[in-house]
């Protein structure tokens, strides 16, 4: 019978959730047990740490997905891009490569956290999704739309991830063994396997938690059964091995808790093949990419991450309750070869990486008003701090021997010449949220939040056109707003809306890598967005059924700063981005539940030459996107569930005649189905991702990330994944 441990996808969680706020951490809690034949009702999920305060009375879409929705996902989809697609409405679709470049919430950036931790750069290189493993994750809230009470990069939202928690028992161990296979080409080459090993529990006072993952992936396979080659500007995930470890231990002493966490990822990729060169003499979209083996390269694309983190929490402090974190990363990852000779902001056959190194801490209260204690009122404030230095050098190659090869061996003539220089940038902001209850049916919210940013580099050359640029600084001071109101219209019905500010910094090192003799740090260009976010929305929950729904409309008077055809374009004009989003749940009874999602947004810039409304392109603005899930138990041993992906066509962007991005998008859609049996000991997962073997290509395959036909890969066909977990 269903449970909290399946069927939940995504659920938003709509009325009666318990109140609790601090700092940067969640947690969930579980569905009760439910007599037979009755509905499935949650108990509260108590949110131990948004600066935002509970989920009820949030005036915005939120959507959690619980650990078991977690498990059950990571049997039909090969990454966390691809779970967040399936779960979250408003996000678009994902790439099935290395990237979550073009994955935006509600057409904008997100900003994702990994038990409070940022995990973004300031050279966005779009891996934010890509450091840690769907195994070590425990919970991911998904907070909609921007808020001035976070610190920049979140005018699209704010992903949660929260990693595994110690078992209450004394000692535990939790074992996974899975297996994943091609079926449109079966074969030793499409073979992939993944361990984890789990090691928790609690004695005393303390509780802790270490788990260590190891996958490896083989090569990947379209519906047709060839080869899909690695995506030539942003890196692929087939023929990589993969460990993720996690760690905590935790220690409570009266009111108080201390806890050390670490979070450890390296991937690195070994594969024989590149993208074919050859089909780029077709016009492009005419002709697949295709898998060409022969590659020569000592180090291929690779991600590094390593965090430590160090919080404190109090619960009774001045009447209220303090979280406290000290944190550090350090961060690196590795891109595929660029042949950009024929670009002068690159002048080099090149392969371009990032190293990152950022600490950072942050201090939260959660405090009663006593002058307004009356009315509920509470107030949430702090305080955060990141210093960061980040550089991106490049290893440059032999271009004859490339050439000579057809484009498969690379040759190192000079193993790290400078991009981007190192960039420090050093950044503090405060905030401060009150919430108020008035009446017993209305609350209301008011934040602020101010940022200070400085950011600097020394003299260095440029790579392209070996300019001489003199090193400079910037500095940023802006202050954001927030406002927000829930009305509970009805015991089951909840309406709200809310008014928001987010702050986004430019990325300042795709301009100084191409940056002209007698750069100046103080152009236009390098100013900072700031994104103003209009929500409305209804969320309801009875006794069988939940449903919700938003409209947002939010808009900028400056737009990002985009490379096309690897030049730089300076052009940020106004935009306007408005949608609606919703889903809805239905529990026909104890074995039958169905229920399903959707997306539709649009979104407008403005023609620089001539003034006029242009759309956006659709790395920005996904196509209407519908998910639905019907989950039947045969047996009270035996869950399944069928889902389907459905993402429509896109064509106002190649009707307005934008260029990168602009291509028309066809639709497609993706079949799901997932078995889970419950054995005598331990539970066996069997998931098939696209089961009608659909031959199709994701939106970012559709668009040519480097315009030709090499980065139009197919995305994969039928494939077959089988689990085993055992806890004991």
């Amino acid at each position: 019978m269903f449970n909290s441990s399946h069927g939940s996808l995504g659920r938003v969680v709509m009325h009666g959730l318990a109140a609790s706020a601090s700092a940067w951490a969640l947690s969930t809690g579980t569905a009760g047990a439910q007599d037979a034949g009755a509905p499935i009702l949650l108990d509260p999920i108590v949110l131990t740490a948004s600066r935002e305060g509970a989920l009820d009375t949030k005036s915005r879409y939120v959507t959690v997905i619980d650990r078991d929705d977690i498990s059950q996902q990571q049997e039909t989809v090969g990454s966390t891009a691809e779970l967040l697609e399936r779960m979250v409405p408003g996000m678009a679709t994902a790439s099935q490569t290395l990237t979550n470049y073009g994955q935006t919430l509600r057409g904008r950036n997100v900003q994702v956290i990994i038990d409070g931790v940022p995990m973004g750069t300031s050279r966005d290189v779009s891996r934010d999704l890509f450091n840690i493993s769907p195994s070590n994750i425990d919970s991911i809230e998904v907070v909609h739309g921007g808020s001035a009470i976070y610190g920049g990069g979140a005018a699209g939202g704010i992903i949660y991830i929260n990693t595994l928690q110690a078992s209450d028992r004394p000692l535990e161990f939790e074992t996974t063994i899975g297996a994943a296979t091609s079926l449109s080409n079966f074969g030793s080459d499409a073979l992939s396997g993944r361990i984890t090993q789990k090691v928790s529990g609690t004695r005393g006072n303390m509780d802790y938690v270490l788990s260590f993952s190891r996958e490896q992936t083989r090569g990947f396979f379209d519906g047709d059964g060839d080869r899909i080659p690695p995506e030539p500007s942003q890196g692929d995930l087939s023929d990589t091995g993969t460990v993720d470890l996690m760690g905590k231990l935790g220690y409570n002493f009266g009111d108080q808790r201390l806890q050390f966490a670490v979070n450890y990822l390296d991937a690195e990729q070994d594969t024989d093949f590149i993208s074919d060169p050859a089909v780029d003499a077709l016009p492009p979209g005419d002709a697949k990419a295709r898998a060409l083996e022969g590659l020569e390269l000592a180090d291929q694309t690779s991600r590094e991450n390593l965090v430590l983190n160090l919080s404190y929490s109090k619960e009774d402090l001045w009447g209220g309750k303090v979280d406290a974190r000290l944190y550090y990363r350090d961060y690196s990852t590795r891109f595929a070869p660029f042949d950009g000779r024929p670009y002068g902001g690159w002048n080099a056959l090149a392969q371009s990486f990032l190293e990152s190194e950022t600490y950072g801490g942050q201090v939260t209260f959660n405090t009663p008003v006593n002058g307004l204690a009356a009315h509920g009122a509470n107030l949430i404030w702090g305080a955060d701090i990141k210093n960061e230095k980040t550089s991106m050098p490049v290893t440059v190659f032999d271009g004859a021997a490339y050439d000579a090869s057809g484009g498969r061996q690379f040759v190192v003539i000079d193993p790290e010449r400078t991009f981007m220089p190192e960039l420090t940038t050093k950044s503090a902001g405060i905030f401060g949220q009150m919430e108020l209850f008035p009446t017993e049916k209305l609350t209301l919210r008011a934040g602020v939040r101010h940022d200070w940013v400085n950011a600097s580099y020394d003299d260095f050359t440029t790579l392209g056109q070996g300019n001489a640029i003199e090193g400079g600084e910037i500095d940023y001071s802006e202050t954001t707003f927030n406002l927000g109101a829930v009305y509970a219209a009805t015991q089951n019905v909840d309406l709200y809306a809310s008014y928001s500010q987010a702050f986004e910094l430019p990325d300042i090192g795709v301009q100084l890598r191409q940056a002209e003799e007698g750069f100046n740090v103080g152009d236009s260009n390098l100013a900072p967005r700031i994104t103003d976010t209009y929500e409305i929305g209804m969320r309801g929950n009875w006794s069988r059924l939940s449903a919700d729904i938003a409209a947002f409309y939010s808009k900028s008077d400056l737009g990002g700063v985009l490379v096309e055809n690897f030049s730089l374009v300076q052009d940020r004009t106004k935009e306007k981005i408005y949608g609606i989003e919703g889903g809805l749940h239905y529990t026909v009874d104890d074995r039958l539940r169905l229920g399903g999602t959707f997306t539709l947004q649009e979104g407008t810039g403005k023609n620089p030459e001539t003034g006029d409304s242009i759309a956006l392109n659709s790395y920005r603005i996904s196509p209407l996107k519908l998910t639905a899930y019907v989950e039947y138990s045969p047996k009270p041993w035996w869950d399944m569930r069928l889902q389907v992906l459905y993402s429509a066509g896109r064509d106002s962007a190649f009707e307005d005649g934008v260029g990168f991005g602009g291509r028309e998008v066809e639709d497609y859609a993706v079949l799901d189905l997932y078995n889970r049996f419950e054995l005598e000991r331990g539970t066996l997962s069997v998931g098939i991702e696209n089961l009608l073997n659909n031959q199709y290509h994701t939106v970012f395959g559709q668009l040519l990330r480097n315009n030709a036909n090499s980065s139009h890969v197919a995305a994969q066909g039928t494939v077959a994944r089988v689990t085993y977990n055992m806890t004991w």
